[in-house]
């Protein structure tokens, strides 16, 4: 399994621990109305947000908690709070990169708890661009291979524009520019593939792989970013391995 299918194992882990401290609706939310404040509030026409819809009724969000985040988003409900989305970049401990991402209606809140977070914890914030050149934002797609055909889904990705497929421990995970994001989706959805996942996702270029105590280490600072009111994602250059990941799910 890929390191992007290895995070994605975490996320589903500590999506559950969210919803159960009551902070994945506001994540949910946060992401609907971003993606309707830059694409509009009709998701036939805004892939982001139909998915940051389908996935707020996955986890049995009300249908006027998603209402209201799509008028929030539009300007239709003028409730005095403008979120913006913002990117940070640290360093965890053992040199790994971060990119944290907030939405949030208070800047420098955000800022001063992230910054807090990492110094606590042994990281550092790190000066704008000096991290991201080590990812790229790319369009993302996970699913199960299941009964699709591995020839037909290859040759699907690639004409939608997609730059890899990767096939993985029966998982299917497809990536590519961020302008092809749409062209995907409606790809996967002519040929009645629903996909676990679909977001846009910093991808890091290289993983660095590390010890299991130092990988834990990195790991808890993650989780306490993650914790952090407006932090809506973390993304790094972490290599974990699949005995890595069982131990993590433990932790």
């Amino acid at each position: 399994m890929s390191g992007h299918s290895h995070w994605s194992t975490i996320k589903r882990k500590k999506g559950a621990a969210d919803a159960k401290r009551g902070q994945l609706f506001t994540r949910l939310a946060r992401e609907i109305v971003i993606a309707a404040r830059d694409g509009g509030g009709d998701p036939e026409t805004n892939i982001r947000l139909q998915f940051a819809i389908d996935r707020a009724k996955s986890q049995n969000m009300p249908k006027d908690n998603i209402e209201r985040a799509i008028k929030r988003g539009t300007g239709e409900l003028k409730d005095g709070l403008v979120m913006e989305e913002i990117y940070y970049e640290g360093y965890a401990p053992h040199s790994i990169a971060l990119i944290i991402l907030c939405v949030t209606d208070n800047r420098n809140r955000s800022v001063s708890e992230v910054r807090h977070v990492l110094n606590r914890m042994g990281g550092t914030m790190a000066d704008l661009g000096s991290v991201a050149w080590q990812f790229n934002r790319s369009s993302y797609f996970s699913f199960p291979l299941a009964d699709h055909d591995a020839d037909e889904i290859f040759e699907l990705a690639v004409e939608s524009g997609a730059d890899d497929v990767v096939f993985d421990g029966g998982l299917v995970e497809i990536i590519g520019e961020v302008e092809v994001f749409k062209e995907i989706s409606d790809r996967l959805k002519a040929n009645s593939i629903v996909p676990e996942e679909a977001e846009l996702r910093m991808i890091p270029n290289t993983e660095l792989n590390i010890g299991k105590e130092e990988t834990l280490q990195v790991f808890r600072v993650i989780e306490a970013l993650e914790d952090l009111e407006d932090v809506q994602d973390v993304y790094s250059n972490l290599g974990l391995s699949e005995e890595m990941v069982t131990i993590l799910e433990k932790a």
